[in-house]
């Protein structure tokens, strides 16, 4: 139902009003991204202002977004956070970790919506999921604590794998997080990980000519935004190098990737909507507890499996919300 809603809904989620920038009283909600545009965002996008006009916020109406992008540059979120800041936005609203911290750092008075894959508590965002005290609450994908698992998965499909490539951005705020999860898991499982990097879109090519090189027997990508917002060229090159390959995204396995193992984004980015409105009626985010991920989706694309030769596992097929066939 939301994948059909949202195709409906692109036309219009593409066209990104500029009017109401003609209208200063609107409330606005200030948008702290990664990628380089809106474009990058689109689906987040998209499934944020449903939330919002669930409760009934409607863009150009009652109120504006107010866009800042980083082009992928991290290390711009505090000074990003902070221009948003000046222009005295109602609320801001991140989906990175970078942000996240960018934006707690630049203000403690203006509400801030965070989407992360940490845990947040751990990572000093909030002092707990119930009561998270102070200008800052949100969501948490627990991309991080999932990414063992993917390994496991990965392995399962792999078994003759001894080296297992694992792309990352090292400018990340949760790669070390993540990478120690990895090695914890590769020790149990018994066999190694070769680490890529790649901080900005045009080293990702040269991050797979290096998993080439090194003949990794699979991948498993990280969750960091920048390959989310990336995604159709990392899957595109992970075709090209016929390289079985896990996913922290399931629209990478619905664009031809092999398989996903991930939160329902969708679902999470409707839900930051409805905070973002329940904070533009005059509620605080410290009375709004950090939700978590409610379902994890495993997304398998038998298509890409039969072009590279392998056969699922009935262990791991059983366990698949969708299988692309």
């Amino acid at each position: 139902m939301r994948r059909r809603e949202f195709i409906a809904g692109l036309g219009s989620a593409a066209a990104w009003p500029l009017a109401a920038r003609a209208q200063p009283a609107l409330p606005l909600v200030g948008w702290l991204g990664v990628g380089a545009s809106p474009e990058d965002a689109r689906e987040a996008i998209y499934w944020v202002k449903q939330g919002l006009a669930e409760a009934g916020f409607i863009e150009g109406r009652n109120f504006a977004f107010e866009y800042r992008w980083a082009d992928y540059h991290l290390d711009l979120m505090p000074a990003l956070a902070a221009d948003l800041v000046r222009r005295r936005v109602s609320v801001i609203v991140t989906f990175a970790t970078a942000g996240a911290i960018a934006a707690k750092a630049a203000t403690q008075t203006i509400p801030i919506i965070f989407l992360v894959g940490i845990d947040p508590v751990a990572f000093g965002l909030v002092a707990s999921f119930n009561r998270p005290g102070g200008n800052i609450t949100g969501l948490t994908g627990l991309s991080v604590p999932l990414a063992a698992k993917r390994l496991e998965m990965l392995h399962e499909l792999v078994p003759t794998a001894g080296l297992f490539g694992v792309l990352v951005n090292p400018s990340g705020p949760t790669t070390a997080f993540e990478t120690k999860e990895l090695q914890a898991a590769a020790g149990v499982l018994g066999v190694r990980l070769l680490i890529v990097n790649a901080a900005v879109p045009d080293e990702i090519e040269m991050a797979f000519a290096t998993l080439a090189r090194q003949q990794v027997g699979a991948l498993l990508v990280s969750g960091d935004v920048l390959f989310f917002h990336r995604i159709d060229h990392v899957v595109a090159l992970a075709a090209r190098h016929a390289l079985p390959t896990m996913y922290s995204e399931r629209r990478t396995a619905q664009a031809g990737g092999l398989i996903s193992y991930t939160a329902d984004f969708a679902d999470l980015h409707h839900r930051v909507g409805g905070y973002v409105g329940r904070i533009l009626q005059g509620e605080k985010p410290a009375d709004l507890p950090v939700q978590q991920a409610t379902k994890v989706e495993l997304v398998i694309n038998m298509r890409t499996a039969k072009s590279l030769g392998l056969t699922f596992p009935l262990n791991v097929l059983g366990r698949a919300d969708e299988v692309i066939e």
